[in-house]
């Protein structure tokens, strides 16, 4: 296992303007337009710009359909190169896999702030109708505090939630 000082040095060793100029030429060796690519992969053709100026990555799900569009290794986008040897298929696999679980985890993590965010805004509903009715009847204090604590815990939940996903993206 790398430490976080070991992957943030494999992390720039990595070129991304010398992977955007070879995005560029595998895209432009196809015959295919930015749009053309953009479309295909079910992204923005501002995306594969900034792909291919170097300013972004695409994610890894998109890197391996790349890969296996333009028929080169994921190392050779990678480094921004060919190179002569062809990608294993147990190495595509394995990517596959770990691009389907960022995937899922990413969705879980949207759910739950969903969630969150739905059962924080019923709350923070209940609260202004507990006010409105106290002002109106002699309703107990705890009708306005429990929805209003409720509401505060909704919203450190979405927070932890929040903080959670990237600690778990930084971390790989």
């Amino acid at each position: 296992m790398y430490d976080n000082q070991q992957r943030k040095e494999k992390t720039e060793m990595i070129d991304q303007v010398k992977i955007g100029n070879f995005l560029r030429k595998l895209r432009k060796e196809k015959g295919m337009t930015q749009e053309e690519i953009a479309t295909k992969f079910g992204v923005s053709s501002r995306s594969v710009s900034r792909w291919e100026n170097g300013n972004t990555m695409p994610d890894l799900a998109i890197l391996v359909e790349l890969a296996d569009y333009y028929d080169v290794d994921i190392r050779e986008i990678i480094d921004g190169e060919r190179k002569s040897e062809n990608m294993e298929k147990e190495t595509k696999e394995t990517l596959l896999k770990i691009a389907d679980y960022a995937d899922k985890q990413k969705r879980q993590a949207v759910f739950r702030a969903v969630l969150f965010f739905v059962i924080e805004i019923l709350c923070f509903g209940f609260t202004i109708a507990a006010v409105i009715f106290r002002s109106k009847e002699n309703i107990s204090a705890g009708f306005v505090v429990v929805p209003l604590f409720m509401t505060v815990v909704c919203s450190i939940a979405l927070i932890i939630n929040a903080r959670g996903y990237v600690w778990n993206i930084q971390r790989k």
